[in-house]
């Protein structure tokens, strides 16, 4: 093992206690600034008395952030709104499509370190670990979403790919189902069951100053800086700035992880000009991080502990990216608004990864693999939008073009393999090299391009809505050799991506719902592993077809759907280790989302989905008819929110997750059972010196039930341990 790690693994847990307080101590220091504004922040739920001397400080129902981008149901969790790519910022009543779009109230509530854990009770979303390594891979309607297809403010290729700080997060929009048309082709090619979106913390309405320290089992420690103001005329520009980091041991044994943020937004909001602008930056550390488990063919093994870490002393992941966009809009005229956005990212990763290949007995081989990676990518768009009627009927054009430039600079080493066993953890000394890909160089380079235009038509005042509409897609995909650099493959594609979406609107708390929409890939790569390491194959086109109801009371809302989405598919075929697409995978589902507060007092947010997922055409129709790797047919989830009356300020939370089996291979011969996990969590909010203060308790897995999670890809990902979270936040 290098000494160096294991000298960094010693002191880490004192170093993040000292790191993650550096921005609690900058909100200190900010302090006395806000403190001179704390009775005019907006925040602050004290009373004046008759004679206008402050009254004393009381006992708060709730703190939620003021000023929010967009209107919320009941509980300030679910916005009413979501980003819908070339359709802008949309109600998410008026549009034919069905989205969740979850709050940084929600995030803040419930304790989100990562995307993960913001979409942990959505009954459409499960969560694997990616392939080989620690990146978060989300199933949505059977398919999955990498981290490289997740959009920032709309545009593909800017959020870093592997975790994203969920402290750094304004909204996070779920879109359930296909979205070429709406976003254009994803640049890793997943995608097609979903998308997320993620808005940036823009500047709030009223003043916020809010430090935040938190502190998860077994030695996580963090700390979080959130200052806000607008100022100027009007109150016409803004500036947020976002601060934070954790640091120490998880609840798996010998697992450590490290993260930290920066980010500054600006926005400027003139009467015909508007304009914003955000700068990240987000490291992410992981040392002897469980990973995820390749399967021989020959049985599912049991899995370990829930808090058992088969994890080498020399494995870990470094994740860094700077990454920035600005947006400007300007109208032209009451009706005519022109667009332009601009992104990019900077990301450099590096790591020494391993996992294991194990037989029904938890025995089996593995080996080292290191890959330095570096990826670098432009983003844009620009278009306008228009509204106008036509005698009674009314219309929304879109027109917008789009453009994504990635490249990525790969290399990395192969060590022999070495016996493993899952049950009988034994730390092995760093293996040499037996296989090395060179130097790094440009292995890929992907340039994406489209033109996208769509007419909203009202009909009867707007009670009944039909959006049409195109996307025409260029791309053009590179692939080069490791070490070389020398092209190996080089092709370019066009498609047309239609969309056709109908909404019903049968009173203002019902509207019926219809699209048919398609999902287009860019071709996948043969990832490492695979013995075609670096094929590049061609892009595939999937096709959606969509019914459902949405119901919306202001408070509460529920979305009813039912879908069918067929996808070519592709795979790492079990014995000759070779990828290749093998077939068409047809998902035909019915989902039920519900979300807000449909008792006062009560927020709930969850719902089940049902999914059948079989192959079809796969070769000589050998596995026709079977279910597809790694899609439960059933999902429950239940959070509830309850807010104790009879003590003002606290409240209690109960979450439930309910997965069915799932099949680890095409064949269907191997099989992880359904899973059940259970957490709890209380709140707590009061005033201080006339401060609000909001405490926080959570725990994961309350039974610390050990589980594969996911068997997505045809490898499994094992749940979490039991967790236990606690948070203080203090607004000044």
């Amino acid at each position: 093992m290098n000494p160096f790690h294991r000298a960094e693994a010693q002191s880490r847990s004192h170093r993040g206690l000292r790191q993650a307080s550096l921005p609690f101590l900058l909100a200190l220091a900010l302090s006395g600034v806000a403190h001179a504004q704390s009775t005019d922040t907006g925040n602050q739920a004290t009373t004046p008395s008759n004679d206008g001397a402050q009254a004393k400080p009381h006992t708060l129902q709730a703190v939620q952030v003021q000023g929010t981008t967009s209107p919320t149901y009941s509980g300030g969790e679910i916005a009413r709104s979501g980003n819908l790519g070339v359709l802008g910022e949309q109600d998410l009543m008026d549009v034919p499509f069905a989205m969740t779009s979850y709050t940084e109230d929600y995030i803040a509530n419930h304790q989100a370190y990562t995307i993960a854990d913001v979409v942990a009770n959505d009954p459409a979303v499960r969560v694997g670990d990616g392939y080989g390594n620690f990146a978060e891979l989300f199933v949505l309607r059977g398919f999955p979403l990498n981290g490289d297809d997740i959009t920032f403010d709309g545009l593909y290729g800017i959020i870093p790919r592997q975790l994203v700080d969920a402290g750094d997060i304004g909204r996070l929009d779920v879109l359930r189902g296909a979205s070429a048309f709406l976003y254009g082709v994803s640049p890793a090619g997943s995608g097609i069951g979903g998308s997320i979106n993620v808005e940036p913390k823009w500047a709030l309405d009223a003043p916020l100053t809010r430090a935040t320290v938190d502190y998860g089992s077994d030695a996580q420690a963090g700390a979080q800086i959130d200052f806000s103001r607008r100022f100027g005329k009007d109150d016409r520009y803004g500036i947020r700035i976002n601060l934070g980091g954790r640091d120490g041991d998880t609840s798996i044994d010998r697992e450590s992880r490290r993260s930290n943020y920066q980010s500054i937004v600006f926005d400027y909001r003139g009467n015909k000009f508007r304009i914003k602008a955000d700068v990240s930056h987000q490291l992410q550390r992981i040392d002897e991080g469980r990973n995820v488990v390749y399967l021989t063919g020959e049985g599912v093994p049991k899995p370990p502990s829930a808090s058992a870490n088969y994890a080498q002393p020399w494995s870990y992941s470094s994740l860094e990216d700077t990454y920035g966009m600005v947006r400007a809009e300007y109208d032209f005229l009451s009706n005519l608004t022109g667009y332009i956005a601009a992104g990019a990212d900077h990301s450099n990763e590096n790591g020494q990864y391993w996992a294991p290949s194990v037989d029904g007995n938890g025995n089996g081989t593995a080996y080292r693999l290191g890959v330095p990676y570096q990826n670098d990518a432009q983003s844009g768009e620009a278009g306008i939008n228009a509204h106008f009627a036509t005698g009674p009927v009314t219309q929304k054009l879109n027109l917008g073009v789009s453009l994504l430039n990635q490249k990525k600079t790969v290399s990395y080493t192969f060590s022999d393999s070495f016996p493993v066993n899952l049950y009988n953890y034994v730390a092995m000394p760093y293996p040499a090299t037996a296989f090395d890909g060179g130097d790094p160089v440009v292995t890929g380079r992907t340039k994406l391009q489209s033109v996208a235009l769509s007419d909203t038509l009202g009909f009867i005042n707007d009670q009944v809505l039909l959006t049409v509409g195109a996307r025409q897609q260029s791309m053009q995909v590179l692939g080069y050799a490791y070490g070389t650099g020398a092209e190996i493959s080089n092709y370019r594609k066009n498609a047309t991506s239609p969309v056709i979406g109908l909404v019903v609107k049968l009173n203002p708390n019902i509207s019926l719902f219809a699209n048919s929409i398609q999902g287009l890939s860019q071709g996948p790569e043969a990832p490492i592993g695979a013995v075609n390491v670096g094929q590049v194959f061609p892009p595939y086109i999937s096709r959606q077809i969509e019914t459902g109801i949405k119901y919306d009371q202001d408070s509460f809302g529920s979305t009813f759907s039912l879908f069918q989405i067929k996808q070519p598919s592709g795979v790492i075929d079990g014995t000759t280790h070779v990828f290749g697409i093998a077939g068409e995978q047809r998902n035909r589902g019915v989902e039920w989302s519900v979300y807000g507060e449909p008792v006062n007092g009560l927020k709930l947010i969850g719902g089940a989905s049902y999914i059948d997922a079989t192959l079809t055409q796969t070769a000589d129709g050998a596995n026709n008819g079977n279910t597809a790797v790694g899609v439960p047919k059933w999902q429950y989830n239940a959070g509830l929110e309850w807010a104790v009356p009879s003590a003002a300020g606290l409240g209690l939370n109960l979450g439930l997750t309910r997965t069915s089996d799932q099949y680890a291979d095409v064949a269907n011969t191997l099989r992880i059972p359904a899973w059940t996990r259970v957490d709890t969590g209380a709140s707590y909010t009061t005033q201080i010196d006339a401060r609000n203060v909001t405490f926080r308790a959570t725990v994961l897995n309350v039974g610390n039930k050990n589980y594969w999670a996911s068997a997505l890809g045809g490898y499994l990902t094992e749940g979490a341990a039991r967790t236990f979270k606690l948070s203080a936040s203090v607004d000044f």
